[in-house]
């Protein structure tokens, strides 16, 4: 009995292991012709596997590009498109650069930082004034996102001018924040009333 436990293993298993016989068949043939028109009959099976994709671009060239991959990439033929070589095949993508600084408070996380430190930077005015309103109530969803009780202005105040190292200095007096119970219980209510 042959099991599929000890055969070789599907390059790509998801068109299973009749397309791949067929395109091992297809690099056998030895006229030109004769292979070329064998695997653009491969290649109308494979769409019909899945109909759903036909939508997505270039999907015809993908299918060619995976019997190019399941065919090891010997087929000899002429591709309607240019195919993938096997050497860019397993290139890995470029390595994503990170900050490796360290986040003061992870509950207002890193873009919550760095946007205090181009606030800071900016000269006074009333769009400075309207940009530290807002990420001060941001600081306040923060906080109670992470800790449920009610957060006093006055700990979002120190926070923030610690994290911008003194340049942005507030009082309660002069900014008013969101109250803490709209933040926790603002959405359910609204969510009640629509209901």
């Amino acid at each position: 009995m042959n099991y599929t436990t000890l055969q070789e293993k599907l390059k790509m298993p998801e068109y299973g292991r009749n397309i791949q016989q067929m395109i091992e068949y297809a690099v056998q043939i030895p006229d030109r012709q004769e292979r070329t028109r064998c695997v653009m009959s491969i290649i109308n099976i494979m769409g019909n596997l899945f109909p759903y994709l036909r939508d997505v671009n270039d999907f015809k060239h993908k299918l060619w590009d995976h019997v190019a991959i399941m065919s090891d990439f010997k087929l000899d033929i002429d591709f309607p498109y240019e195919i993938m070589r096997a050497e860019n095949l397993y290139t890995r993508p470029n390595k994503v650069p990170y900050k490796s600084s360290q986040i003061h408070y992870m509950h207002y996380g890193r873009t919550l930082e760095e946007m205090i430190e181009k606030t800071a930077e900016m000269p006074l005015g009333e769009e400075r004034n309207e940009l530290v309103l807002l990420i001060a109530n941001q600081m306040k969803k923060c906080f109670l996102t992470w800790n449920k009780e009610v957060v006093d202005d006055s700990k979002i105040f120190d926070d923030l001018r610690e994290l911008s190292y003194g340049r942005i200095d507030i009082s309660e007096d002069f900014l008013k924040l969101i109250e803490s119970r709209d933040v926790l219980y603002g959405s359910s209510k609204k969510n009640k009333r629509k209901k």
